[in-house]
């Protein structure tokens, strides 16, 4: 079992976008089936087209954002549940003066993301 406050869990920096970060609320230590984490893109950033190795289950918390997955472009908002399958190229750029923040809950496999070059 495991209780934390989620202001004590550190953010770290996503390098590969701008504005985004990332906390891991439950990780490997602690769920043997799924990690949670919890993103967070800054008014005016974003995370480029990139893929990942596992699926992607997320509940938007707040703010909102363009996201683009595979050939489908939409914009999210709170409340709004979102599924990425593994291998997917998917990006997220905020929209408007809030932090879109969402939830997101991986198998706990190995995630490899890849930056998907754009053409």
């Amino acid at each position: 079992m495991s209780h934390k406050k989620l202001n004590q869990i550190p953010k770290e920096k996503i390098s590969a976008g701008e504005g985004a970060s990332k906390q891991v609320l439950i990780g490997s230590e602690e769920g043997p089936n799924f990690a949670m984490r919890k993103f967070t893109i800054e008014p005016g950033g974003f995370m480029p087209m990139h893929t990942n190795s596992v699926e992607h289950e997320q509940i938007v918390l707040n703010g909102r954002a363009n996201v683009i997955i595979g050939n489908e472009s939409f914009e999210a908002a709170k409340d709004d549940v979102v599924y990425i399958p593994a291998g997917v190229p998917h990006s997220y750029k905020t929209i408007g003066n809030q932090p879109f923040e969402f939830l997101c809950v991986i198998p706990n496999k190995e995630d490899i993301m890849e930056i998907v070059e754009k053409k």
